[in-house]
């Protein structure tokens, strides 16, 4: 029966590092409603038909491309296991193109949040947010959980990060003096919590709240606004930054290998294809490869 075939598929899987929760699930699903047919093997019409008993077209594309890469592995060993079409389509949303701040944005940014607001720790607080945002990268949600454990000899310790992994962030001299010049006020001003970026509430921040002061800067600075694709959040400044470290990269294949490996490590991104999005995201990466492409071609880039 299929379930025992999709078990050893996904201890196989888990061994080499995959998280599979919503894949195991649904396999399993899918696993019981094909033995309840007594198949023996993936079947693309049994598959087809499991994958629609569900309301939205991305959740029916996503199953079926769980059983997809199923039959694919188990078609290596045994060729009765049929590989099922994408009559659903693609199972993922197209990213949306990320609005990337230009270094002057950054500072306006940063000098008007110092400025917004109450007279009081609020301003020291989001300008010093949105700066070390900016120059670690971080995610919104991993800056606003730091605490003062966090801020080692050697960076910022990211603990259990959006993919349940940890990881050490170097901070520049100039990001620890402004660390170590918010700290003198934000100390006194909650002494019995340690996180290190606290609300006028005294309390750790919100990612809520963290939106709510970035729209009323980037009001101020007219910057786009709203629903559309390309407007400006407080991930602009990770996507600023991703993008900052990939125009540093020295030319050189065996160069830009390492480079976007590294940079996907520091970004705790749970894999490389999320650092190469940012590559075909942004106009001039994508000129700059097209000419390191036509170089290639023509035998004057190694």
């Amino acid at each position: 029966m299929l379930s025992r075939a999709v078990e050893s598929y996904l201890s196989e899987r888990q061994a080499a590092g995959f998280h599979l929760k919503i894949s195991g699930s649904n396999l399993r699903s899918f696993a019981a409603y094909a033995d309840g047919l007594g198949q023996r093997w993936v079947n693309s019409q049994t598959a087809i038909d499991w994958a629609a008993k569900v309301p939205s077209i991305l959740q029916r594309a996503r199953r079926l491309g769980d059983v997809e890469r199923l039959a694919r592995y188990l078609r290596a060993e045994d060729t009765r296991h049929q590989i099922p079409p994408k009559v659903f389509g693609s199972a993922s949303h197209p990213r949306p193109t990320p609005y990337i701040l230009s270094d002057e944005q950054i500072g306006e940014l940063v000098r008007l949040a110092g400025q917004s607001g109450y007279r009081t720790l609020r301003r020291k607080t989001y300008g010093t947010l949105f700066a070390l945002l900016s120059c670690t990268g971080l995610r919104v949600s991993e800056a606003i959980r730091l605490r003062y454990a966090d801020i080692t000899p050697d960076g910022l310790l990211i603990r259990t990060t959006k993919f349940k992994k940890s990881r050490l962030v170097p901070l520049h001299e100039t990001a620890r003096a402004g660390l170590e010049r918010y700290l003198k006020d934000r100390r006194p001003y909650a002494p019995f919590d340690d996180h290190l970026f606290i609300s006028l509430r005294r309390k750790p921040l919100r990612s809520a709240d963290v939106d709510r002061a970035f729209r009323t800067v980037a009001a101020k600075m007219r910057l786009p606004q709203g629903r559309g694709n390309r407007r400006a959040t407080p991930h602009s400044l990770r996507h600023a930054f991703a993008v900052r470290a990939l125009r540093t990269c020295p030319d050189g294949r065996d160069h830009i290998t390492k480079h976007l490996l590294m940079l996907s490590t520091y970004l705790g991104h749970s894999k490389a294809a999320d650092t190469y999005w940012y590559l075909e995201a942004v106009p001039d990466l994508m000129r700059g490869i097209t000419e390191r492409c036509e170089e290639h071609v023509a035998g004057g880039w190694v």
